[in-house]
C-alpha cells in the first residue's frame, strides 16, 4: 500500500481559495520524491515525461462527494475509468503519485509507492482513490 503525504501548503489554501467541491482535480506520475516545501505546483513537480503509455499532464478525477461533518472536511475524488495508463514499447517507471487542483495548480499530495513502480508492455495501472476515508480530510 502506498503512503500519502499531504502538502502542508496545500492543506493551507484549501482552508482559504480551493473551492474543492467545484474545482478541477488532476493525477500525475513522477520518479523523483516531492519536496513539500518547494514543489508545491504542478509545475515544479516533476513529472514523468510522455513516453512508453505515459502522457504527460496525468487524468483528470471526478469529485464523488464533498462534506463537512463535526468540522472534519472529507473530499472523495474518484479515478478515472480503469485502467488509466496502459504501458507500450519500454513502458516506464514511476514511484510517486501526486494529486493537484487543477483550478490553481496546487500540489495536494502525493502517494509514495516505496520503490519504482516498473510498467512493461501492455500492463494497465490505475491509483486507487480511496472512496470510505476520503482522498483526504482536513480539520
Amino acid at each position: 500500500m502506498a503512503a500519502y503525504v499531504k502538502y502542508q501548503i496545500g492543506t493551507g489554501i484549501l482552508d482559504t481559495t480551493v473551492q474543492a467541491a467545484t474545482d478541477s482535480w488532476k493525477i500525475i506520475l513522477s520518479n523523483t520524491a516531492p519536496n513539500v516545501a518547494t514543489n508545491t505546483t504542478a509545475a515544479s513537480a516533476t513529472e514523468l515525461g510522455t513516453a512508453g503509455g505515459y502522457t504527460a499532464g496525468g487524468v483528470s478525477c471526478t469529485v464523488t462527494s464533498s462534506s463537512q461533518t463535526a468540522g472534519v472536511y472529507k473530499l472523495i475524488l474518484a479515478a478515472p475509468v480503469s485502467p488509466t495508463w496502459t504501458a507500450s514499447g519500454a513502458g516506464f517507471t514511476f514511484r510517486y503519485v501526486i494529486l493537484y487542483n487543477l483550478t490553481n495548480t496546487q500540489c495536494i499530495g502525493y502517494w509514495d509507492y516505496g520503490s519504482a513502480v516498473v510498467m512493461l508492455d501492455t500492463q494497465t495501472f490505475t491509483p486507487t482513490l480511496d472512496a470510505a476515508g476520503g482522498t483526504y480530510t482536513l480539520t
